[in-house]
């Protein structure tokens, strides 16, 4: 066949059993927009309100499918528009194709009107970027960019192509695509049987899941593990929904705001195996008192992770589904006396710090989430904005299924997350989608409202609104003397008539009694919610450690600060 450069990509998205495409039109991809009018019935758009709204949809859509995410943008700040989404995929190891346009091959490099050098602004933030200069170059790129996101590590990477190589023409010929990741493993034996026995010799044995757990399809192979070395596991944020969070050896999540059991057993533990996971500062806190007292075993699939920020006494750079199988065949199943004495302890720690706080007065965040949590069976797809609707949602729903947690950890995105449940939804139809969220977050992309209601996506957004940037007020409470600086929003917005001028339906909970009638009727709507729950500006998100401290040193509530 020949066909133009812009039926090229669209038969190349077909080729990888792409269906939906998020995006923003504009005149660098104007020819592209001609042929998704053409394949409408094959492949579906979603227009979005703003080119960051396209990002993180399709990284949402990654994330609860598993599945490659595509977003397309025009030249200029079109295409700089999904920088931060961009981002926010890259360091959160999302496979997501971004498409952007761009001027004519002979302007580039000219100041061009609405150009810019998005290769070399995306550089760092990228797997691998192209610039497509010759149409005949088209398909082979396209089908190089699958490959990359999804190959080992996932990823974004993002193809710039200019105007005229979409109109130009030239042949092409099918190819059906093969699996760009395969689950191998490239563990030596040697390493394997040391590991097996430094597991065999432990007493105190400790697991963290991250990320990489739930990217490589690998929960059930790590809680095979958990199961027969009796070993307590957390999670790093990244990585809830991993293991079941209800349970019996699950502590909770680590690190900055994880629960005190977690944080003390990883630093009374023997033996701590990291499992898909960086290492990353909100995990580790000072470094140098890190798990001081164990032997620890990194399991990554990127070499450049082991050694980095943390020293391994061994370590196995592959597939963690992979290498967690051949791990689990050479083990056998071993509870010592020491094992169930340290699972003794590890219950003690769970009865003495409960996460879990009383419902006084006004209406608790925690209570709030439970109370979801309860009523959704902990299977819902939660997204998240950042801050401390962030870690209220990592610490009080029970999230039983991997692909369920959706949020920007590495990068940290305010406004990632109703962006993300639209992802979501559409990737997941038969699923209760629900983004929880701070008021200062949903101000950022609340306009992706319009998108939500326009496609009859009924996405839940729950608002918990202190009327303050709550966790950098935290902050400025706990370590600056009280000096709010810019953080008292105090905004005089009214959530409910926001939600009805988009066409979607409000509620406000404005009694503890609320609760859970609004959140059952919510659940039950076939359009776009937005819940409304005011909160105390003082509420805060405990346990925390404090900057420079050892990870077990946490601040249990605002009296110890």
């Amino acid at each position: 066949m020949r066909l133009n450069g812009s039926q090229i990509l669209m038969e190349c998205l077909l080729e990888h059993n792409v269906d939906t495409v998020f995006g923003y039109p504009g005149g660098a991809v104007i020819n592209i927009y001609d042929a998704i009018y053409e394949y409408q019935d094959r492949i579906k758009h979603i227009l979005t309100a703003h080119e960051q709204g396209a990002s993180h949809a399709a990284d949402g859509y990654a994330r609860s499918t598993g599945k490659v995410g595509v977003c397309i943008a025009t030249s200029g700040p079109g295409a700089t528009n999904l920088v931060t989404g961009i981002a926010t995929a890259y360091m959160d190891s999302v496979p997501m194709v971004a498409i952007t346009g761009n001027v004519p091959v002979a302007l580039l490099g000219k100041d061009s009107f609405q150009e810019v050098d998005i290769t070399g602004i995306t550089m760092p933030i990228t797997k691998h970027n192209f610039i497509v200069k010759k149409v005949e170059d088209l398909a082979p790129t396209i089908r190089r960019a699958f490959y990359i996101a999804q190959e080992g590590r996932p990823g974004p990477v993002l193809v710039d192509i200019p105007k005229d190589v979409t109109v130009a023409l030239a042949e092409y010929k099918k190819e059906t695509m093969k699996p760009a990741f395969e689950h191998t493993d490239s563990i030596c034996e040697e390493t394997l049987d040391a590991v097996v026995e430094l597991i065999n010799a432990s007493k105190k044995p400790f697991i963290l899941t991250g990320g990489g757990v739930i990217r490589s399809d690998a929960s059930q192979e790590t809680l095979a593990l958990v199961e027969k070395i009796q070993s307590p596991v957390a999670s790093s944020l990244m990585g809830l929904g991993g293991i079941p969070t209800n349970h019996e050896l699950f502590t909770g999540m680590i690190g900055m705001h994880g629960s005190k059991t977690s944080n003390l057993a990883s630093s009374e533990c023997d033996l701590f195996i990291a499992i898909g996971s960086r290492f990353s500062d909100r995990i580790t806190s000072n470094i140098k008192l890190f798990a001081s007292e164990a032997n620890i075993v990194h399991i990554d699939i990127d070499p450049a992770e082991i050694n980095k920020n943390i020293q391994t006494f061994y370590h196995m750079a592959g597939d963690v589904k992979a290498s967690l199988k051949r791990l689990n065949e050479k083990l056998k199943e071993k509870v010592s006396k020491e094992r169930y004495q340290w699972k003794e302890q590890i219950i003690q720690w769970k009865e003495q710090y409960p996460l879990e706080k009383n419902q006084n007065g006004a209406i608790k965040p925690h209570y709030v989430i439970r109370k979801l949590s309860e009523l959704t069976s902990g299977k819902a797809i939660i997204t998240t904005e950042v801050g401390q609707s962030q870690m209220w949602s990592a610490q009080y729903y029970d999230y039983v299924l991997p692909r369920t947690f959706l949020s920007s950890g590495g990068l940290g995105t305010m406004g990632y997350g109703l962006g993300a449940s639209l992802g979501a939804k559409l990737g997941n139809p038969d699923k209760i989608v629900v983004n929880i969220a701070g008021d200062g977050s949903f101000c950022m992309n609340n306009n992706e409202l319009a998108t939500a209601v326009h496609y009859h996506l009924p996405v839940i957004v729950l608002v918990l609104d202190n009327q303050v940037l709550g966790m950098v007020r935290q902050w400025q409470d706990l370590f600056f003397d009280k000096r709010f600086s810019q953080t008292d929003r105090n905004r005089c917005t009214d959530f409910i008539k926001l939600a009805e001028a988009y066409g979607a339906k409000g509620y406000r909970m404005e009694r503890v009694e609320d609760v859970e009638p609004i959140l059952k009727e919510a659940l039950t709507q076939t359009v776009p919610v937005v819940i409304h729950c005011p909160i105390d500006p003082d509420d805060k998100v405990f346990p925390m450690v404090p900057p420079g401290a050892a990870i077990k040193d946490l601040i249990m509530e605002e009296s110890q600060e």
